[in-house]
């Protein structure tokens, strides 16, 4: 049985571990909310965009671009975005899980990955996957330029042959403690569908084609921007939630350690005065 020393020993460490848990939920929370106030805000940018696309395509359907080329996948390219360290519950393993399933679907062709995040880069290369470009540098509240860094150079992989279709694979966040992995088409470029019943005419200068080229890799880096800041979003909520659980988990076992303390110490204040009685009594006798 451990000593009364022993035990207080024990529920001063877990005591430490739960101020730490606390402060990271707390910095996790704050990070969450201003995350996910980049996921609101740069909504109504993707879908003006989406729709501006849409419309140009609907009215000049024999516009032509690179990154709009279809051709025969012979390799592809995986983006696969996690993060740069643990602590967040299953947050990585489930996106790195999701990205193995999605590869599987393309066995038959030569794969290549662009890792974004210490934790997705470690996990494929330990396991002999062709990584072939690492981002590391996210910030926890990502940038524009940033994701351009990326879609540049995913642009300049597809452009030149290297790659013949690329997909992302991140977090989608939905709620602090609901986010789940998605996988997405970046290149070839599937241009949105305009809905019809739009009254809404629009005029291209200087001509269709220039716009378009000027607007695909707009939408690209959006892309790449949005999966960043959804992927960013799920990495804090699920590091709050999982700091949260640790944090409840220490007060759970601060107070079973109390009361095994309290009982540890009640047996040695009896013990002793069992032993101050015994004495006393065989002085006695």
């Amino acid at each position: 049985m451990a000593s009364v020393s022993d035990i207080k020993r024990r529920i001063r460490s877990v005591k430490n571990t739960q101020q730490i848990t606390k402060a990271m939920e707390m910095v996790a929370a704050a990070k969450l909310r201003r995350t996910q106030g980049a996921v609101v805000s740069a909504r109504p940018y993707s879908n003006k965009l989406e729709e501006v696309l849409s419309r140009l395509v609907a009215s000049s359907p024999d516009l032509k671009d690179a990154l709009l080329e279809v051709r025969e996948p012979k390799k592809i390219g995986f983006i696969i975005v996690a993060a740069n360290k643990g602590l967040s519950g299953g947050y990585n393993a489930n996106i790195i899980r999701s990205a193995v399933v999605s590869m599987a679907h393309h066995r038959d062709q030569e794969i290549g990955i662009l890792a974004v995040g210490k934790k997705a880069r470690d996990f494929f290369r330990k396991r002999n996957y062709k990584v072939e470009g690492e981002f590391i540098g996210i910030s926890d509240i990502p940038k524009l330029s940033e994701a351009k860094e990326l879609a540049d150079a995913v642009k300049a992989f597809y452009t030149e042959g290297i790659y013949d279709e690329v997909y992302i694979v991140y977090t989608q966040f939905i709620t602090a403690m609901q986010h789940k992995p998605k996988t997405k088409k970046l290149l070839p470029i599937e241009t949105p569908q305009e809905e019809t019943g739009g009254e809404l005419d629009y005029i291209f200068d200087p001509s269709p084609q220039t716009v378009l080229n000027q607007l695909l890799p707009l939408y690209l880096t959006n892309q790449v921007f949005s999966a960043f800041t959804e992927a960013k979003a799920s990495e804090h909520g699920a590091t709050m939630t999982a700091m949260g659980s640790a944090t409840d988990n220490a007060g759970e076992m601060i107070d079973k350690l109390t009361l095994k303390y309290n009982r540890a110490r009640q047996a040695a204040i009896t013990r002793e005065i069992s032993e101050i009685v015994g004495g006393a009594n065989a002085q006695q006798g």
